[in-house]
């Protein structure tokens, strides 16, 4: 969901020149001096100056070791509804992101570039989590892009508030129970929330997913190519009683119940809220886009419970369009082996990308879900200990808990449209008292389903 679609980004030059390049067919941009214009995606409009000059740096270094390839920045943000126009009418990079949650209906209706045989002759493909790797495969195994980035959904907490509340920030809660206990503490002692979750723009239905599946909760089902919503299932009823019991009974949430991704991370920053669960990834826009002090951040896993419990996760992937022609193409592939695979791979890979991170004032070794397995994670974390930035004891509880934590993808079918409908159904709870809960899931499972049937 949230926190997928960012990338580092080209110098504020390039980013003026790629509006001159937005009516180019992929692949279009011959040359420049004899050198092959490859296109890559960067940040949505409105990064700041310190992103530009990271990029800047790296742009430098990959042209200085490809002088026949000149990197074009372009200016990018992924809007599902707008792709399709941006695919036919040739304006996307010709390197570009997509979230996991749409990749399998992207490269099964043939709008994603096959890159198996590539992947495979760099000799890492077997390095990949196989869970973030099946986000980009077809039914035949065919792999349709390299996943540069994912996240699992992590509890993230104030340590000022948990002070001021008598807690021990050091020890955070590992349960829901725990969870609800130290949310009505910090509310009683300070005034604050102590508990809130997203409710609006999709995220209320990402969240309650997130919360439900580390109860256990199965979403979608497919069985011989039949979809089958699940949302009406005893963990999700679970937690939205829990969520109930913690506004109705605790009084524990405060009084906004109408919070985006943007919204929350607002006043979790601003000290209005004790926790809430998003992202794991989300420490740097807290500390860049919205003041948040260091000091005052903690994380730790989502508490799971339950045989079938697992934590959600998303991510996204490096894509290019099946529009582009055979050089740009390998250009393409150049490019994203070395900027978004090498520094998880090569030593002097991940200390150049450090380097050039920390220079800029970015944050340097926030907790992710690894895209590759174990080992190759910590051998990277330890070449670039040096320039980690981040108060990394302040979330152990996460990066010690995650990979003792089951991965769980987002369902794939009409997820976005599913988690508004979602949104209603916690909106209702948070803001009625009286919220039937067993007949709010019997409809949002049906209205589900119809998305999922088309109908």
């Amino acid at each position: 969901m949230k926190s997928a679609v960012k990338i580092a980004i080209a110098s504020a030059a390039a980013l003026a020149l790629a509006g001159s390049l937005a009516g180019c067919a992929q692949g279009a941009g011959g040359d420049s001096g004899g050198k092959l214009q490859l296109r890559v995606a960067t940040f949505p409009p409105g990064a700041d100056q310190a992103a530009y000059d990271a990029f800047a740096t790296q742009e430098k270094q990959f042209e200085k070791l490809h002088p026949d390839i000149d990197i074009i920045g372009v200016e990018y943000e992924w809007k599902a509804p707008t792709f399709a126009a941006q695919l036919a009418g040739g304006s996307l990079p010709d390197v570009f992101l997509v979230p996991f949650t749409d990749t399998k209906t992207l490269l099964e209706n043939g709008q994603l570039m096959d890159v198996t045989d590539e992947m495979k002759s760099l000799g890492y493909s077997d390095k990949f989590n196989p869970v973030i790797l099946n986000e980009v495969k077809d039914d035949k195994g065919h792999i349709f892009g390299f996943p540069r980035q994912a996240y699992a959904n992590g509890l993230h907490y104030n340590r000022d508030l948990f002070k001021q509340a008598g807690l021990d920030p050091d020890k955070p809660p590992t349960t829901w129970d725990e969870v609800r206990e130290d949310a009505k503490i910090i509310s009683d002692k300070t005034g604050k929330a102590g508990y809130a979750t997203m409710t609006k723009g999709n995220t209320g239905g990402w969240q309650l997913t997130t919360q439900s599946v580390s109860r256990g909760a199965v979403d979608q089902t497919d069985k011989d190519g039949k979809v089958k919503s699940t949302i009406d299932n005893a963990a999700t009823k679970e937690t939205l009683q829990w969520l109930s019991d913690l506004r109705w009974r605790d009084n524990s949430m405060g009084n906004n119940f109408l919070l985006d991704w943007s919204g929350i991370n607002k006043e979790f920053a601003a000290g209005n809220i004790g926790m809430y669960t998003s992202g794991s990834d989300v420490y740097t826009a807290l500390v860049r886009d919205f003041g948040m002090k260091p000091a005052q951040y903690g994380l730790t896993v989502i508490p799971t419970q339950g045989d079938d419990a697992g934590v959600l996760g998303g991510g996204d992937v490096a894509v290019m369009s099946p529009k582009i022609d055979a050089a740009h193409k390998k250009a393409g592939i150049t490019w994203i082996d070395w900027y978004y695979m090498q520094k998880l791979l090569d030593k002097n890979a991940a200390v150049a990308d450090a380097k050039a991170l920390a220079a800029s004032d970015q944050a340097v070794g926030t907790p992710v879900l690894p895209v590759l397995d174990k080992a190759t994670y910590e051998q990277d974390q330890e070449w670039i200990k040096p320039y980690v930035n981040v108060p990394l004891d302040q979330m152990k509880g996460f990066s010690d808990g995650i990979f003792d934590q089951k991965p769980v993808g987002e369902s794939k079918v009409q997820t976005q449209p599913i988690y508004a409908l979602m949104d209603n159904v916690v909106q209702a709870v948070l803001t009625d008292q009286n919220a039937d809960i067993d007949a709010l899931l019997k409809k949002v499972d049906s209205d589900a389903q119809a998305l999922i049937d088309g109908k």
